[in-house]
């Protein structure tokens, strides 16, 4: 029986991909570059993607993902005059200035907060998560919020999560779901510690090797489904 939810913040309960294609226009015209078309926006997150990826797997750590997305989009694209330091910075900043949530997320965590604990598990910048949950009203809805700046390490490892059991209720961890879209960060994470994972794939990309996915979803509002299912 399902007792706890962990949810992912960004692409998960909230529009990540809106706030960084605003954020990134914003950035553009501040920084006089001219417009940033969608392909730019389309380029970068990718490459900010794959610099995610390597913070998971233990390649980079945080300030080399936040700067060093920046370097490689910039240089890519001929703007070396650019620091990519206080370009980040500006992105950064202006990141809550959209915050919407996913499709119906914002009724569902209200529902399901009347039966589950709930508590958001992130590795966004610290600053701008707060900003975020503070913003969307989610930090008033769920129980409590993991920000890997706060707790010393990022998910997946297993010392994020340990931070995160000692700071909810105690229950067997077959009891705790984590529910994400990123493979690599949330079903990951879950995998590691033996919590149920619920894959957030709205796009319907196909499952990896070597993750062990409980539920997939591409709605959210398909998780009582998947609870009805669990605590029947």
């Amino acid at each position: 029986m399902i007792k706890i939810i962990l949810w992912d913040i960004d692409a998960t309960l909230l529009d990540f991909l809106k706030s960084e294609s605003m954020a990134l226009k914003k950035v553009f015209l501040h920084f006089g570059l001219g417009e940033c078309s969608d392909s730019k926006v389309a380029e970068y997150s990718a490459i900010n993607q794959s610099y995610w990826n390597r913070l998971e797997t233990g390649e980079l750590t945080k300030e080399q993902v936040l700067i060093g997305r920046f370097e490689e989009f910039l240089s890519l694209n001929g703007y070396n005059d650019v620091d990519a330091e206080k370009f980040c910075e500006y992105f950064e900043a202006s990141l809550p200035d959209c915050v919407e949530f996913m499709g119906n997320a914002e009724r569902v965590i209200k529902t399901l907060s009347k039966t589950y604990m709930q508590y958001a598990v992130t590795n966004g910048a610290k600053a701008v998560q707060e900003k975020k949950l503070a913003v969307s009203g989610i930090e008033k809805i769920l129980n409590g919020v993991f920000i890997s700046d706060n707790v010393g390490f990022a998910k997946p490892s297993k010392e994020f999560f340990d931070v995160v059991l000692k700071n909810i209720p105690r229950v067997n961890t077959d009891e705790i779901m984590i529910v994400g879209d990123s493979l690599t960060s949330d079903i990951k994470g879950g995998n590691n510690m033996g919590f149920k994972t619920c894959w957030f794939n709205p796009h319907h990309l196909p499952l990896k090797y070597g993750y062990n996915v409980d539920y997939r979803i591409d709605n959210l509002d398909d998780i009582f489904d998947v609870l009805k299912n669990e605590n029947s």
